[in-house]
Order: structure tokens, then C-alpha cells, then sequence
């Protein structure tokens, strides 16, 4: 009994040395002498439990008021996998098909998008670059990320529910318990985080447009302790069944995409699967002001999150999200590093 308990502690003892180096080296990037320093909050957990938060910038340059860790943030493209869920309850529940053409829904397409399926508008291989143009390439031929796609879904959950997308996203966060997520439309005057951009010639502009894409593309508004709920109850299977959520989570045909952070990338249904390694699913999210990630490793239930309101130049991706790729790429190898693997 003695050998076993001392083998217990080791473990145990082991995995604390582990982590609290990891969270060294997250703290040593999020500290170190930068021109672009950290503005935003940084959420990780494992097994239900926050293991490192750490708050860092301003909510108001001119002021100095510090953010705080309940601020909220657009999250950008992370409202895709929101939308994602919602369009595969309503497939769970019998009423619509993913092979369905979005025609069957919305009727005032144009004739040349009737071969367009809700499978192609959730794996951005459809090929409509606007609402009013059309088609680019053959449906289902290939990739190209689109916002227009997911407005379409929620226009057709719309049509099936009688609801708006606003009241249906409502709903799915009060089932949830992410009290302080929402739908653009219910955001209250104040409550958006202030966020900035930062110009060439390193004067900072307060941005005021970061609502205005489509909201189920990339406008949903949340806070880093709710994105933590929503993996909670995305990936425990609270949402949609474990056969849909695995659907989800499948690399689609032909969804391959050059994404300007990570290169080579997969995309199942709002979201992009890795599994080099381990598996992880997630999404980056980027609107004016903002550049936010939420990414998940089931093997050991990890969420590694990071919501940023300073965005140091739009046109360079990777400079925009260089904190969030350091911080999950080190998370990643921590993970591998448990799993006994190289």
C-alpha cells in the first residue's frame, strides 16, 4: 500500500512539474519585451477546472482601465461552430437533410445555386461569393472560406423554426448557462469590451464596426469563462448526440483550406480538425479590433482559449495572432508530451 501511494504521489507530482512549466513558459511569452504587448485575456482548463488565467491590457488607452476577465469580446469565426450546432439540431430532429439543395428552404435563390447543399454551405465548398452573384466553381469541387455561406444557414433555420436567429442562439446559451454570451442584437449599450487597431504609423484607432459581418459567420459576443462552458457542452455531448458531434467534427470532402496562420488546415462543420499528433478542434476568430481562438483537446479536456481587443496590423494574420499561436502551439505540446508520445 505504502509503494502504491508513493507511486500515487510521483505521478501526481509529475503532472503538477509539468504543468506549472508550461505555465512558465506562458507567462514568459505573454511578458517578454514586445513593440505588440498582450492585450486580452488568456483561459486554459482541463477537466472541468480553469487551471491558468491571466489578464493582461487596457479596455480604454486613454484612461488606463485594465481589462478584467469577464470582458466582453466578438469572437469573430468562433461563432461558426454556434451556428454549426444549431443547423445539426435541427438535422438530429428530422427536420432538414445536410444533402438537402438550399433551394428546398429559400426560394428566392438564384436557379444556377440549386445544386448548393446545407453539407457544402457548412464546409465552405459551395462557391457563392455573394448574394447576388453567381457560383464560382462547381458546388462541392473544392474550398473557399466564406461569411456569406452562414448567413444562409441561418436563414434557413429561420424558415424551419419560425424563429429568428437571435432568439434561436438565445435559447441554445440559456440551455447552456452562458449567461454572458449573445447575439448582437441583445448586446446592451457598454457591455462590448473597447477595442483598437493599431496603424503603421503606431497611433491606435478605437474600432467601431467590429458588429457589422453577418453574426452567424462572426458576430457573437462572449467572454473567455463562457467559451469554457461552450466547450463543456459541445464536446460532453449536451448539444447533439455523440454520432452528430463526431459528424462535426469529420474532416469534409475537398475542405482543405491555406489557413494564413496555421497553413494546411481541415474543416469539418464550422470547425477546423488537426489530428497531427492529437486531436484538436477549434477556431480562430478575428473582427475589427479583435482576434480571438478557442481550441479543444478531448484527449485530456483541455480548453485553450485567448481573446485579444488590440490588433497590431490587419493585413499580417500572423502578427495578429502571435500570442494565440505560441500559447496553443506550447498547450499542444504539453498535451502529446502526457500522452507518452514524441
Amino acid at each position: 500500500m505504502l509503494r502504491l501511494a508513493c507511486l500515487i504521489f510521483l505521478v501526481i507530482g509529475l503532472r503538477f512539474s509539468a504543468q506549472t512549466d508550461l505555465y512558465r513558459q506562458l507567462d514568459s511569452i505573454l511578458t517578454s519585451p514586445n513593440n505588440n504587448p498582450f492585450s486580452g485575456v488568456v483561459f486554459i482548463a482541463a477537466d472541468k477546472k480553469p487551471q491558468y488565467m491571466k489578464v493582461m491590457g487596457f479596455s480604454d488607452l486613454d484612461h488606463r482601465n485594465p481589462l478584467q476577465l469577464n470582458d466582453k469580446f466578438v469572437i469573430g469565426s468562433i461563432s461558426k461552430q454556434i451556428t454549426a450546432v444549431l443547423v445539426l439540431q435541427l438535422y438530429e430532429q428530422g427536420k432538414l437533410k445536410l444533402n438537402d439543395p438550399i433551394s428546398k428552404y429559400l426560394k428566392s435563390v438564384p436557379n444556377t445555386w440549386d445544386t448548393v447543399t446545407i453539407d457544402q454551405l457548412l464546409s465552405h465548398t459551395h462557391g457563392i461569393i455573394g448574394l447576388d452573384k453567381p457560383l464560382v466553381f462547381k458546388p462541392g469541387s473544392r474550398f473557399m472560406y466564406s461569411q456569406h455561406g452562414y448567413q444562409l444557414l441561418a436563414m434557413i433555420t429561420e424558415k424551419i423554426t419560425g424563429l429568428t436567429f437571435a432568439e434561436q442562439s438565445r435559447l441554445l446559451f440559456k440551455k447552456c448557462g452562458m449567461k454572458n454570451t449573445c447575439h448582437p442584437s441583445f448586446l446592451k449599450p457598454g457591455e462590448l469590451v473597447t477595442c483598437f487597431t493599431r496603424s503603421a504609423n503606431g497611433s491606435y484607432t478605437v474600432e467601431a464596426k467590429s458588429l457589422e459581418g453577418f453574426p452567424a459567420a462572426g458576430g457573437f459576443v462572449s467572454t473567455a469563462g463562457d467559451l469554457f462552458i461552450w466547450n463543456q457542452c459541445l464536446y460532453g455531448g449536451k448539444l447533439i448526440s455523440n454520432p452528430v458531434l463526431k459528424l462535426m467534427l469529420s474532416p469534409k470532402k475537398n475542405a482543405v483550406r491555406d489557413h494564413p496562420i496555421f497553413g494546411n488546415t481541415l474543416y469539418g462543420y464550422g470547425i477546423t480538425v488537426n489530428n497531427e499528433g492529437t486531436d484538436q478542434f477549434g477556431q480562430t476568430g478575428f473582427a475589427d479590433g479583435f482576434a480571438c481562438m478557442d481550441f479543444y483537446f478531448p484527449s485530456r479536456k483541455r480548453s485553450v482559449i485567448v481573446l485579444q481587443n488590440t490588433v497590431y496590423d490587419p493585413s499580417d494574420m500572423k502578427k495578429t495572432f502571435y500570442y494565440h499561436k505560441q500559447i496553443v502551439a506550447r498547450v499542444k505540446k504539453a498535451v502529446i508530451k502526457s500522452q507518452g508520445k514524441k
